[in-house]
């Protein structure tokens, strides 16, 4: 079954893509891991990609196509895929049908605004060995300082409210077309994320019928 994982930053996405990549037997597939090893490896479009970074441009959408092509080439992904961070937007989904990978199904993890908001401005990390903690949910013993090697734990710019925010913002421009454009294909499935990971789990595995 080859997948398209949806959500919002904050929204638990990645943790849902590996719940699926082990119950299918299925590589989880992330836009900036295979753009990396494609430029460590010195591919054709890996090298390609390396001169746009190099030269601080955006990596095109044909070099990512490209690239992921490549990737989904390989035999880990004969039962099937999760692609986990791509498509962003309608023109990449328009890119990706033309070189002919087709799509069974577009999980959608949704989660409010608000409850990310909370989610990721909570989130604290270790400055020393990069532990996470959360003042709701997963406080360190000491305010301010790691339980595993006493470091100070930090707000990351990314988890700053403000930050938070604008990501949400530029996630629903990108994404309210590429949902629509998928529902029209009677491709998308809707996961509403719940307060235990273990219930979103449940529903996400119903979703993908595993």
């Amino acid at each position: 079954m080859n997948l398209i994982l949806l959500g919002a930053p904050g929204a638990g996405k990645g943790t849902q893509a590996e719940v699926i990549s082990e119950a299918l037997n299925i590589p989880q597939i992330s836009t900036g891991n295979i753009l990396r090893e494609a430029v460590k490896n010195g591919t054709e479009y890996g090298l390609k990609a390396k001169e746009a970074m190099d030269s601080g441009a955006l990596v095109s959408d044909d070099i990512v196509i490209g690239i992921l092509k490549d990737r989904i080439a390989a035999d880990d992904c004969k039962k099937g895929f999760i692609l986990d961070g791509f498509p962003r937007t309608v023109p990449q989904a328009e890119a990706l049908d033309a070189m002919g990978v087709t799509i069974d199904k577009v999980i959608e993890i949704s989660v409010p605004d608000e409850t990310i908001k909370q989610r990721v401005s909570g989130r604290r990390v270790c400055s020393g060995c990069g532990a996470t903690y959360h003042v709701e949910f997963k406080p360190s013993k000491v305010e301010g300082k790691c339980d595993k090697c006493g470091g100070e734990t930090i707000i990351r710019k990314d988890d700053q409210p403000e930050t938070v925010l604008e990501r949400l913002d530029v996630y629903h421009k990108q994404t309210a077309p590429l949902k629509d454009y998928y529902s029209k294909q009677g491709k998308l499935e809707t996961v509403i994320g719940q307060e235990e990971v273990s219930e979103t789990s449940k529903l996400t595995l119903k979703a993908v019928g595993a």
